[in-house]
Formats: structure tokens, sequence, C-alpha cells
């Protein structure tokens, strides 16, 4: 056997190796949550308030959570979208797009406990939003921004300047070209950003502890104080209040965030014209 084919063969066992660990460490996760936290599932558990420390289910927390992804992705979205336009389609390599792409790194770099203690600050005491869902949405806007700009960003670039080109040439105007035939291109990739995003969402609790706070009942609006599941799991295991009831809870979680992407990639494929 040559040295070219044995290292061929020993390239491909390395990629296959790392696949099959990536692939296998998710399983695993998945598999223990599930074994640790499926006997405490239960009707009364999904469908019931927290009662006590430890008594009760997570209904209201689940609806927090739902309502705290909602309002982050829809005030992030447009944001993130808009920014990645400009970016690819208008703006010219120059300091202003030096600066904006910094900035945006510089934002996904930083730990989110800063960001709470931010959001906390300015959303909660300066705005005077108190501890809500509206102070935590608005403080996991800005961290998800990065990512939403980043993979519109990327997205936008992969569309073929062919598309553009025919539109143009056909009479149509930029804005024109950009909203029919650059985005309905680029949905799948802009779809991935609000799933990463939503991960992100979902998984967050320093910068939500700071800013939607952790009372345990249903938010009455965006305005109102609310527990995340993220946040219930870490209190009933950082206080060892009942770790079966947290592994159920990150089972809840792990259910929505796998429904809540199936659904995402379903709506991204049927929005996706570039498929015949």
């Amino acid at each position: 056997m040559s040295n070219r084919k044995l290292k061929d063969n020993l390239t491909k066992i390395l990629i296959y190796a790392a696949s099959l660990l990536t692939v296998g460490v998710l399983a695993w996760i998945l598999i223990y949550i599930t074994i640790n936290g499926i006997g405490e599932i239960s009707l009364e558990f999904l469908t019931s308030a927290p009662e006590g420390e430890s008594g009760g289910g997570i209904l209201p927390i689940i609806i927090n959570t739902l309502y705290i992804i909602l309002l982050t992705i829809v005030i992030s979205t447009p944001i993130g979208v808009f920014a990645a336009i400009y970016l690819v389609e208008y703006a010219k390599p120059g300091k202003i797009v030096r600066i904006i792409r910094f900035a945006t790194e510089s934002l996904a770099g930083i730990p989110s406990i800063i960001f709470g203690l931010f959001g906390y600050i300015f959303f909660v005491t300066v705005l005077n939003l108190g501890w809500s869902i509206l102070s935590g949405a608005l403080t996991l806007s800005i961290m998800v921004l990065p990512t939403m700009v980043r993979t519109t960003e990327e997205s936008l670039k992969a569309v073929p300047d062919a598309y553009r080109e025919g539109s143009l040439g056909l009479g149509a105007s930029k804005l024109r070209t950009i909203r029919k035939v650059v985005l309905p291109s680029a949905i799948p990739g802009i779809v991935t950003g609000i799933i990463l995003s939503i991960g992100r969402i979902v998984g967050e609790s320093a910068a939500v502890y700071f800013t939607a706070g952790m009372v345990s009942r249903l938010a009455k609006g965006f305005l109102d104080s609310g527990r995340t599941l993220a946040v219930h799991m870490y209190l009933l295991a950082k206080e060892g209040i009942s770790f079966e009831k947290a592994f159920a809870t990150a089972f809840v979680l792990v259910v929505i965030i796998l429904l809540i992407n199936f659904s995402a990639n379903k709506i991204g494929a049927s929005l996706d014209k570039t498929k015949v």
C-alpha cells in the first residue's frame, strides 16, 4: 500500500470517528436526560403550576419560555436580516463595514453574564421596564444578533449573482430584486439563523435570571416577570431541591427545542423557492 493511499485511509477513519463521536455525544446526552427525567413526566407535571419549592408542575414556566422565545425572535430577526442585507447588498468595503463586522464579532464573544448585567442596568433600571419578559427578550435579542447577522449574511452571499443580474436586466429595481429574488433564495440560511438563535435563547439562564426574573407564576404580559425553563432547571439543581424534577424539566426543554427546530425547518422548506 502506497503512502498516499495509507494517508487517505487514515484521514477517512479520522473523519468517520469524529462524526461518530459527535453523534454519540449528542445521543448520550439525550439518552441520559431521558432516562433520568422521564419518570417524573406526567400530565399533572405538564399542566399544573409549581407549588412550594418542589411540588406542582411547570405549565406557567413552559408558557413563559415560549413568550420569551417568540418576543426575542420577533425583535432580533428583522434587525439581523436588515443589517445583513445592508452589508451584502448596499455597503461598500471600507471603514464602516469593518466597524460593523468588528462590533458583531465582539458581541458574539461577550459572556452571557455581561449581557445579563447590562440588561439589568439598562433595560430593568434605566428604562424602568423592571424584571419582565420584555427586558429578558431585549437582552437576549442583543445576544443572538451576531448569529442572525452572520448566518443571513452568508446565505445572501451564497445566492448566485446571476439571479440579481437577471432580475435587474428585466427592469426590476434593486429593492424589488432583493425582496423578490434574493431573500426567497436565502430563506434556508435565515431559518438556520433562527434555529441557532432559539437554541441559545432556551438554554440561557444567566441573562434571563438578571432581567426576566425568577418568579414561578405565569407572566400576565410582556411587562410582567416570569421564570423560564432554563432558570427553573438551574434553581432546582443549584439549590438541591429536586434533581429528578430538574432532569424532567431538561427533558421537556429538549423536546420543545426539537419541536421548534422541526417546525422551523418545515416552514423554511415550504418557503424555499429555489426548490422545484
